[in-house]
């Protein structure tokens, strides 16, 4: 039986879900993509959104997050001990370091091991000829409920819509749109008063980890089944600014 490789950033999020996996499957390689430069990512968020609102995610990221952090720093340790989620560093020697996952490297590496399932959390849009380049099945973890709220913070977007229900996570299979592909499963999870923005991800990771195992399971074995999208608008999401964060915690109280 092939196994699994793992194309992840260096997020908390993809280093649970590198030790979740690991207690339970052999993997093959881990491949880490680095950050894109600051200048770059300007770039293409100024000529995407303008400046007003990349002024505002600036913000939102530099002044509101740092402190989310640190009033959320109990709830998230109290979340990692019940989920049993651990978001240690990947050791070191498990890592092989790219500057993006669409490099002829990652490609090479692929087609040297030709695994049966690429888990895929954190990094770019994936090139169709990364896509191509292996038959093995591309699964993402997205926290949100696809194809609702596709693109970033899907949770806490849910709750700024009053949409709850749809606080959640999908698993998919990676086509070559953004969280556009086939989905398997999907799951709700619930965020408590004291959560806020930093914790959300956690609870919806919690919810997927159970999901992205089974998954993996069932394309190993070759009973991977897909299932049909929620009813509903799809809407590609953003980072909020800091102005909307503030509107939204102090009129709705999504925190």
């Amino acid at each position: 039986m092939r196994g699994i490789v793992l194309l992840l950033d260096d997020s908390d999020l993809s280093r649970i879900i590198y030790h979740a996996l690991s207690g339970e499957f052999s993997i093959e390689a881990v491949v880490r993509e680095a950050k894109i430069s600051r200048t770059t990512f300007l770039k293409r968020r100024l000529k995407k959104l303008g400046w007003r609102t990349v002024l505002g995610q600036i913000v939102f990221a530099k002044c509101i997050i740092p402190f989310l952090r640190r009033e959320s720093s109990r709830r998230r340790a109290d979340i990692l001990q019940q989920y049993g989620m651990d978001e240690a560093p990947i050791p070191v020697e498990r890592v092989i370091a790219v500057q993006s996952v669409n490099d002829v490297q990652t490609v090479v590496l692929l087609q040297k091991l030709s695994p049966q399932v690429i888990v895929v959390n954190g990094t770019r849009i994936l090139a169709e000829k990364m896509l191509n380049a292996i038959p093995g099945i591309f699964l993402n973890t997205h926290v949100g409920i696809t194809p609702l709220y596709r693109g970033v913070h899907g949770g806490y977007w849910a709750l700024v819509s009053g949409d709850p229900e749809h606080f959640g996570v999908t698993i998919h299979e990676i086509d070559k749109g953004i969280d556009t592909g086939d989905i398997i499963a999907q799951a709700s999870a619930m965020p408590d008063d004291v959560d806020n923005f930093s914790t959300y991800p956690l609870l919806q990771i919690a919810a997927a980890i159970p999901l992205l195992k089974q998954a993996v399971r069932d394309a190993l074995n070759g009973r991977l089944k897909t299932m049909p999208a929620p009813v509903g608008k799809s809407k590609l999401w953003s980072h909020p600014t800091a102005f909307e964060y503030l509107k939204c915690r102090i009129s709705d109280g999504v925190r």
